[in-house]
């Protein structure tokens, strides 16, 4: 399969090694900073953050991504060439990955969703119609590096702007349509941006691809969250955001935290609560908590304050108590005797929270 194929390029890729056959690296904690490789400077603004294996330009670029984005920066290749590149660098045999056509239709997705989300985040980093939304994250206590981490971007107050680019970069009409980057409107028969004047929130799989978006409107327009449509990537009941940022974290502290909302997940990382995730909205599934169960067994819910968050919390438990796989564990009896019980093979928590306060 391209996509397993993909994956594991991308982990036995060394992300510091790659750029630093590009331009000189120096550890700054747990980053490497350097001078970018993409524009002339003299002060470092080039961050690489080895623990997911992207990097970030905070100094005229603003762009951002993995070892992929990289090399096709960098020497001017199509995602496709960048893969076989790292490819054989690594020892990573692509034959089997091209037999599977829907695979390979998989891959494509990845490479316009990649591709967005560095067009979102250079926006965001660079572009002056995006004042408000560097203001609002601010005022969030969001700082550079951890926007960075989470590749935030933003999406202007236009119709077309990420069409007419991606377009530009030879993406496919219809792959654009396929991957919910873009939406028809029948009546004109045209074409338009499905993100508009939002803040944006890249979402990706437990290895780091960007899978689809999340968006937050600056006005008051409704709504006031809006999610990329159901893709063949897509599938907003099966996302765990912040996942492949924190499943580390989770299988290290052998505990996960559970919140609502992207910026809950953003700000919580930030200040070093790294076992955070969120479960794209109020409803918490079955597939999330199985998947969650593969890297501890004791979940805390910390859901908004409110009355749809208390409400969230208690589907939360009905659905994590129905899903959350059963053990047979010893126990002593009253009388000393050893026997096996039918137990959940999980620890459930709820933190209560001030109203008022998120998590």
């Amino acid at each position: 399969m391209v996509g397993s194929v993909t994956d594991e390029v991308r982990q036995r890729v060394d992300v510091v090694e790659l750029i630093s056959r590009y331009t000189p690296l120096k550890r700054a904690g747990s980053v490497y900073k350097g001078l970018c490789p993409f524009h002339s400077e003299r002060t470092p603004s080039f961050v690489v953050f080895p623990h997911t294996g992207t990097w970030h330009c905070f100094g005229a670029c603003g762009t951002g991504g993995d070892v992929f984005s990289f090399v096709m920066q960098k020497e001017n290749l199509s995602f496709r060439e960048a893969l076989q590149m790292l490819a054989q660098q690594v020892g990573v045999d692509l034959s089997a990955g091209e037999q599977d056509s829907g695979a390979d239709q998989r891959t494509r997705l990845v490479e316009a969703n990649e591709a967005a989300a560095q067009y979102f985040q250079h926006i965001l980093t660079h572009h002056a119609g995006a004042a408000g939304a560097r203001g609002y994250l601010e005022r969030r206590g969001i700082d550079d590096a951890t926007a960075a981490r989470f590749r935030l971007g933003y999406a202007l107050d236009g119709w077309s702007g990420l069409r007419d680019h991606l377009l530009e970069r030879g993406f496919a009409l219809e792959l654009l349509l396929e991957a919910g980057l873009i939406k028809r409107n029948e009546e004109r028969q045209s074409t338009y941006d499905a993100f508009r004047n939002r803040v944006i929130y890249p979402i990706c799989d437990r290895q780091g691809r960007v899978i689809g978006f999340g968006g937050r409107v600056l006005d008051d327009s409704v709504p006031k969250y809006l999610n990329t449509a159901e893709t063949p990537l897509f599938h907003k009941s099966h996302v765990v955001y912040g996942l492949d940022q924190a499943h580390r974290a989770i299988r290290e502290r052998d505990q996960v935290v559970i919140v609502e909302g992207y910026m809950d997940v953003i700000a919580a990382h930030q200040f070093g609560y790294t076992n955070v995730v969120a479960c794209m909205g109020t409803a918490l599934t079955p597939d999330q908590l199985q998947q969650l169960q593969r890297y501890t067994s004791n979940f805390v819910l910390a859901l908004d304050a409110d009355n749809a968050g208390q409400q969230a919390t208690i589907r939360g438990l009905n659905q994590a108590r129905q899903a959350l796989a059963r053990v047979r564990k010893p126990v002593v009896t009253p009388c000393g005797r050893v026997q096996l019980e039918d137990r959940r093979g999980a620890n459930l928590f709820i933190t209560t929270l001030p109203e008022g306060r998120d998590p």
